[in-house]
């Protein structure tokens, strides 16, 4: 058995993870799916002084407290940010690291910040969205859809409980001392129906490296949403 650590995407919450976490508990793990500083249910925390490290420490503090065997770390979205600076610091401490659907820096970079996914005009856009909608504070969250929802009581769902991201994550930088996680045993699992398009570049450098175990799954965005049956499938394979 192994202790798995789920870490949701940018607007969202520990909440999302609810159907895989009760499947992967029902096999004999344990699991904890926290919400990462100023979202969900620590929205009350929300700050100019929250950054991307900020969750990186969030994730780093609750491993080290909670974790007994083996280990599995997983992030979903902009979690792949996240997750590549807890890599930096706890290394192999983690058995496995797995991307869902994920943002990530590339092997080699020394410093990273989220917003590096993105195209300029993407940057541009969501940056315009802080300063005007999100009173320079938030990134407001955009409508449900955009994650491959299409069944619309999940859509729904999901939509009533989406949170503005603290603003200053964006374009916070994220240093990598130790390589984040290259090297590491890790894995990238793709949603590819329909696919998210801001990841696709991601999706086409990974597809066929030899060091990445990558696998497709068909879902939407929101894969722990759209298709939590598969995904604990693939999670459980992890250990």
């Amino acid at each position: 058995m192994a202790d798995f650590f789920l870490i949701h995407g940018a607007w969202h919450g520990g909440w999302c993870w609810a159907d895989v976490a009760q499947q992967l508990r029902a096999r004999g793990h344990r699991v904890w799916a926290p919400s990462l500083t100023g979202l969900a249910d620590r929205a009350h925390l929300l700050s100019p002084q929250v950054t991307i490290n900020t969750h990186v420490q969030d994730v780093v503090g609750l491993i080290r407290s909670e974790s007994t065997g083996p280990c599995i770390l997983v992030g979903h979205s902009y979690a792949g940010n996240v997750i590549s600076g807890v890599a930096d610091q706890l290394r192999e401490a983690i058995d496995h690291y797995v991307f869902v659907d994920a943002s990530l820096p590339p092997d080699g970079a020394s410093s990273w910040r989220w917003c590096d996914q993105h195209t300029p005009e993407g940057q541009a856009q969501r940056l315009g969205q802080i300063a005007g909608e999100g009173g320079g504070l938030v990134l407001p969250a955009p409508p449900a859809e955009v994650f491959g929802i299409e069944n619309p009581t999940l859509r729904e769902r999901v939509q009533a409980r989406l949170m503005p991201m603290p603003g200053s994550i964006y374009a916070s930088t994220l240093m990598l001392r130790q390589g984040g996680s290259a090297g590491l045993r890790r894995t990238y699992i793709a949603a590819v129906d329909p696919v998210y398009a801001p990841l696709k570049v991601v999706h086409d450098q990974l597809r066929h490296r030899a060091d990445w175990h990558f696998l497709e799954l068909a879902g939407g965005h929101d894969l722990m949403v759209t298709a939590p049956d598969a995904l604990t499938e693939v999670l459980a394979s992890a250990v």
